[in-house]
């Protein structure tokens, strides 16, 4: 049988694949642009889009498991959950992960609903998301950032890969809602800390507005909608954001990957390449 990935050239999506396959499953991509997915030999990519579930028909056949993501292009959330579900559920899926962040909503709600086993992925932050600063960094040596003090216990992509690797491939793990961190909550000053030291390289941080915020966001795509929520939840940070849980060592057996690991993997985003 075969596991379905979506969004599987994705920020996490792409960590799924590559967990699955080393786990020996056979994988089918589902990607909005095969031709540039770049996905590992053996990997069966296919064309679809979410929020299009007409274009799913093919891509849902013959699967043991899938992965799903709640939002779509431009990081806005998908509306067409109910209508996945039931297409899946028409095919015979047994098995769903869903990655989600934020509040449930109406996508979650039905895959509990639903008759598949699921688990359900909730990631308050990851680690990638440092990249939005890496033009200032190398061009200026400094990230602007309106949320300079709020910690958050950021996930490695890997880690929720992993996860979703096991929750698709083994029992135990149905009706299960799974809050992945890494193992410490850090602040953005915290982090600048951390890939300043990394790159060697003095960073300096300073505090942006909200409309400064707002237009750097605008800039990497993000829809209005998309930006007032991401900008609300962070001015109104949920305690639980910051808590440090141990549910990746406890699911996968290993122990979740540090920012500081994180940043030793990608330091080419914030190094000039003419320095």
């Amino acid at each position: 049988m075969t596991i379905l990935v979506a969004g599987a050239t994705g920020t996490v999506g792409r960590h799924v694949v590559d967990q699955l396959i080393r786990k020996g499953e056979k994988v089918r991509a589902l990607t909005r642009n095969p031709l540039k997915a770049n996905l590992p030999a053996g990997v069966e990519v296919v064309a679809g889009d979410l929020s299009e579930p007409s274009t799913l028909g093919s891509a849902l056949a013959g699967l043991s498991g899938m992965h799903l993501i709640t939002t779509g292009a431009e990081y806005t959330p998908l509306q067409t959950g109910p209508e996945i579900v039931r297409l899946a559920e028409k095919a015979g899926v047994s098995r769903v992960t869903v990655l989600w962040n934020g509040a449930k909503g109406p996508f979650e709600s039905a895959v509990e609903a639903s008759a598949m086993e699921w688990t359900q992925l909730q990631a308050f932050e990851f680690m990638a998301n440092a990249r939005k600063w890496a033009n200032s960094i190398r061009s200026e040596g400094l990230v602007r950032d309106l949320f300079g003090g709020s910690p958050i216990a950021p996930v490695h992509e890997a880690d929720i890969g992993r996860v979703a690797a096991v929750a698709l491939t083994e029992d135990g793990h149905a009706g299960k809602i799974y809050t992945l961190t890494g193992p410490e909550s850090l602040s953005v000053k915290d982090k600048v800390g951390i890939i300043s030291k990394v790159i060697g390289r003095e960073i300096r941080f300073v505090e942006s507005s909200e409309e400064e915020e707002r237009e750097q966001m605008r800039k990497m795509g993000v829809e209005e909608d998309a930006i007032d929520y991401v900008i609300n939840w962070h001015l109104n940070l949920p305690p639980s954001a910051h808590k440090v849980l141990s549910t990746v060592e406890e699911v996968t057996g290993h122990k979740p990957y540090t920012f500081e690991e994180w940043v030793q993997a990608n330091t080419g985003y914030f190094i000039n390449s003419n320095s």
